[in-house]
């Protein structure tokens, strides 16, 4: 199913200021929040959609990449657009605090839980042929996850986090000004609901611990340099119970020896000798998978372009295979055997004589010329 351009969604141009998505996306936001829209999907579907254009579109990095490849730029084939939220309460924990103050929830989640954990980002090289394929990487990050001791609640063994006394384990608190009513996040617990009051001796209260981690990737056949994975949930987790933040993995193609990449198309160049192009003749050329032959029409001239459907790379988001362009060149010899110098002089000398049989070399017909005896 093809997603909506983020522009569209948000209904700004691309030339809009960070100020003005911001205030675009508030503004649908609002208008579609799941409180003001009890029982109705379709409004919780456009709440969604404006969050994952707000989260590219705010993002510097994220919103060049869209700019540049759309919706592939953001993980394409690799199982990733934009935030792709899961439910309401990933984005409030996004984005809760552009909610703050209009009566309706916002701010964190107001289950108990406390941050959400942050996304990480990582890198990895790949070649051109396992670009051409598909290819699986394993790679190590450091990243925190749940304290054993504690199973992650960051409350000492055999103790609980006790619900706070402030909010009453909602996570926000309600204040009133005249005819205002405004919610914010609660600032004994933070958002948590709850309190630690004897902490984990190893995560210190945290409920989170450094561990290096090895994740297996799945890198999509296609996929370019600048184009980013996202790993859902693959990120550190959250805090109390809260959802695990995202992996973004960078893709870096090193450059090939042979093959130059455009897009989905690849480009390399063949030298053929003046007697080849000129008669014609089949050669072998290296393909990414493989071999190919190669027919070279008679007369085909230097520089020349042969396009070859459908081998080069495959399109990430599931468009028609690039085609191979062939530039041909043409090799001269620097040194030439007695004869092999016999047979070029001597058609050179058939070139000439069907020229024309007094024909005078340039710089003959540059002396003539100073000299006054030009015909």
């Amino acid at each position: 199913m093809s997603r909506r351009d983020y522009y569209e969604v948000l209904g700004v141009s691309k030339e809009a200021s960070a100020p003005e998505i911001k205030k675009a996306y508030r503004k649908l936001a609002l208008a579609n929040h799941p409180d003001r829209n009890q029982g109705d999907d379709a409004a919780v579907e456009r709440f969604k959609e404006a969050s994952e254009a707000f989260d590219v579109l705010s993002n510097p990095d994220k919103k060049a990449r869209y700019d540049r490849y759309g919706h592939a730029g953001l993980g394409g084939a690799a199982g990733g657009g934009g935030a792709g939220f899961g439910d309401v309460g990933d984005i409030f924990d996004a984005f809760g605090d552009l909610f703050e103050g209009f009566g309706f929830g916002g701010g964190r989640r107001s289950r108990g839980s406390g941050r959400r954990g942050a996304s990480l980002r990582t890198a990895v090289t790949i070649t051109l042929e396992e670009a051409a394929k598909g290819c699986k990487r394993e790679i190590e990050v450091g990243r925190r996850e749940a304290c054993e001791t504690c199973s992650g609640s960051g409350a000492k063994p055999g103790t609980s986090p006790v619900k706070c006394s402030t909010c009453g384990g909602h996570g926000q608190v309600i204040q009133s000004q005249g005819f205002f009513r405004l919610q914010t996040t609660c600032p004994h617990c933070r958002g948590a609901g709850t309190m630690i009051q004897e902490k984990c001796r190893d995560c210190r209260g945290e409920g989170r611990i450094e561990k290096p981690t090895r994740l297996e990737v799945n890198i999509p056949a296609g996929i370019d340099s600048d184009m980013q994975m996202c790993l859902r949930g693959e990120g550190e987790v959250g805090q109390q119970g809260a959802p695990a933040g995202d992996l973004y993995v960078d893709v870096n193609v090193r450059k090939h020896s042979i093959f130059e990449r455009q897009g989905t198309h690849l480009m390399c160049s063949v030298p053929v000798t003046y007697t080849q192009a000129a008669l014609g003749t089949e050669i072998e050329i290296p393909l990414l998978d493989g071999r190919h032959t190669l027919k070279i029409p008679a007369g085909t001239q230097p520089a020349e372009v042969i396009r070859l459907r459908g081998m080069g790379m495959p399109n990430p988001q599931g468009g028609a295979t690039g085609h191979l362009h062939v530039e041909i060149k043409i090799s001269v010899p620097k040194k030439l055997s007695e004869e092999e110098e016999t047979l070029l002089r001597d058609l050179a000398a058939l070139e000439e004589a069907n020229v024309s049989a007094e024909q005078k070399s340039f710089f003959d017909k540059v002396k003539d010329y100073f000299s006054g005896d030009e015909e």
